[in-house]
């Protein structure tokens, strides 16, 4: 097996097949599968760096998603394997942080479908958007991928 071609290094992943309920009629994974695959990987993700959803109730604290954009390149298909990939990539510091996706077909290293989220810290309670506390700040900012290393 060839090496992954990942847009950064050292993604989070998790490996998944679409299964019957996951396509459409045109015989391909359906779009808002994907999109829920991006919310699988990024929490499960979240979760391995140590917040899970009742350090986000204790905290009062949530990070939501404020913008998405998915880009679908390639279709996938019953009982394809894909390798779902993702990175934390940029934050303020205070406020916000940027999550990246890659879905890649492990039969072919061809990336299906490449995501990104525009998170915004908010107060559980309120609704409103808060700074990000420190345990996020610790954990979160400190898995922050670097970018790749300029050719050359």
């Amino acid at each position: 097996m060839h090496p992954m071609p990942w847009d950064h290094p050292q993604p989070f992943t998790l490996h998944v097949r679409p299964q019957a309920g996951d396509i459409d009629e045109l015989q391909h994974t359906n779009n808002a599968v994907y999109v829920q695959w991006c919310e699988k990987v990024g929490w499960a993700h979240s979760q391995a760096l140590g917040l899970g959803i009742a350090d986000y109730q204790r905290l009062d604290r949530a990070m939501v998603i404020r913008q998405a954009q998915y880009d679908y390149l390639l279709p996938s298909l019953l009982g394809q394997e894909l390798i779902l990939g993702t990175w934390l990539t940029d934050s303020d510091g205070k406020l916000t942080m940027e999550r990246r996706f890659q879905f890649i077909r492990a039969q072919d290293g061809a990336t299906v479908l490449r995501g990104r989220w525009h998170l915004v810290c908010v107060e559980i309670s309120s609704g409103r958007a808060r700074r990000l506390p420190e345990e996020f700040s610790r954990v979160y900012l400190a898995a922050l991928t670097a970018p790749p290393a300029a050719a050359g």
